[in-house]
């Protein structure tokens, strides 16, 4: 089983990349986006989710994280669109993928930091916010970041996935 990565392995990354990001503790627990954005004080659209998929293409499984904001529901035809497959060779990561291929746990995937660069996407309704928290390494920690800081470090291609039925 690989090393799981911690919030300490995050900060690393984030000072040795100059990042400009903040890692905190939230006072409250953050199981769910409503549950985070009440403990950190922010709108459920400011709260960003690192899902990682796997896409199924000439019989080998790919990973594709895809970063979207608040509680907004993914659409599987829409990532079956983007990643030119049918809706049905798109699944969610197993928790040990989401480990062997983030590095970190289901509840604390921060969208960059990885062992090796993902194919990064991120959902339209993500630009809606100027400052957004995505995981920050366990599901007790939270990274606060700017739009424009995310977009740059991720180089992640804007799509539309949750607009969609």
């Amino acid at each position: 089983m690989p090393l799981v990565r911690t919030p300490e392995d995050l900060q690393s990354y984030l000072e040795q990349h100059g990042i400009e990001a903040r890692l905190f503790r939230p006072a409250g627990e953050t199981p769910t986006v409503e549950a985070a954005a009440r403990a950190i004080g922010c709108t459920p659209e400011q709260v960003i989710k690192s899902v990682l998929f796997m896409v199924k293409r000439n019989n080998r499984r790919e990973p594709a994280l895809v970063l979207v904001a608040g509680t907004a529901p993914i659409s599987y035809r829409a990532l079956g669109e983007v990643f030119g497959v049918g809706r049905k060779k798109v699944r969610m990561a197993t928790p040990d993928e989401v480990i062997a291929y983030t590095g970190y746990p289901v509840g604390g995937v921060p969208p960059f930091g990885h062992p090796q660069p993902l194919p990064t996407f991120v959902d339209q309704t993500v630009l809606a916010q100027p400052i957004l928290y995505a995981g920050g390494g366990d599901d007790r920690t939270m990274m606060e970041i700017s739009r424009e800081t995310l977009l740059r470090i991720t180089r992640a291609t804007v799509i539309d996935v949750t607009s969609a039925s």
